[in-house]
């Protein structure tokens, strides 16, 4: 019997009445974009696309895993820059692909274009996306995925999700500017949302962040991490 996907039909995170910007930006050299809530960039200064692949696809040894009915679910949505890269390792892949991101301040679409714009790889398969989201779709398809974006606090929603995730992308704000999205009780819950050998990858090495993720039941594991980034973890569930 197929495992329940956590996907609905009734729009779940579904926004209406035009975009509604609720991050607050600020552009550092008129390229990327930093969040005034947490003080924090939302991608690599160096290279967003090149630390994606490292971190979050290799780091879950993706696109390798892909096979039909495979699940993604993401803690902070962002720009979108996680999910046009997993689309573009997907190429070629069978689907369902489901992807399943957690994110409370979203961005418009005018807002996520302009940050794309860094990335011309990414920015050249974005439209399908981008057109959603300006209509304020927050379930639709891409090619072989199925993108389910669930607009609030992942302290609220995360623990009503109905999904098993196969990988995790562990994307928010740093944990020292962003204490509620790496908090043991959420920890807890990446584990109860993970599938039986699944696995989540993160850009953060925190002590305090592989430890709660190690208390949910994890094995917990340092790697090296992206360009100047001395450090990331991955973890599988047993």
């Amino acid at each position: 019997m197929p495992r329940e996907t956590g996907f609905t039909t009734a729009g779940l995170g579904q926004m209406t009445g035009g975009e509604q910007g609720q991050a607050g930006l600020d552009w550092r050299d008129g390229v990327v974009p930093v969040s005034r809530r947490f003080d924090d960039p939302y991608f690599s200064l160096a290279d967003g696309l090149a630390e994606t692949r490292h971190v979050f696809l290799a780091g879950n040894a993706l696109p390798a895993r892909f096979a039909p009915g495979f699940h993604i679910a993401e803690l902070g949505f962002g720009t979108g820059l996680n999910l046009l890269a997993s689309l573009i390792a997907a190429e070629g892949q069978a689907g369902p692909i489901y992807y399943t991101s957690f994110e409370a301040y979203p961005l418009t679409a005018k807002e996520i274009a302009r940050a794309l714009d860094h990335f011309p790889q990414a920015r050249a398969v974005a439209d399908g996306f981008l057109d959603h989201w300006a209509a304020g779709r927050r379930d639709f398809a891409l090619g072989p995925m199925q993108v389910q974006v669930v607009i609030g606090d992942a302290r609220e929603t995360l623990p009503a999700w109905g999904g098993l995730a196969d990988a995790w992308f562990l994307d928010g704000f740093s944990p020292a500017k962003n204490p509620e999205l790496w908090s043991e009780a959420l920890m807890a819950q990446v584990a109860q949302h993970t599938a039986a050998g699944g696995t989540f990858a993160t850009y953060t090495a925190a002590g305090h962040v592989r430890r709660a993720l190690a208390a949910a039941g994890f094995t917990v594991e340092r790697r090296a991490g992206h360009g100047r980034k001395r450090h990331m973890t991955v973890g599988w569930k047993t």
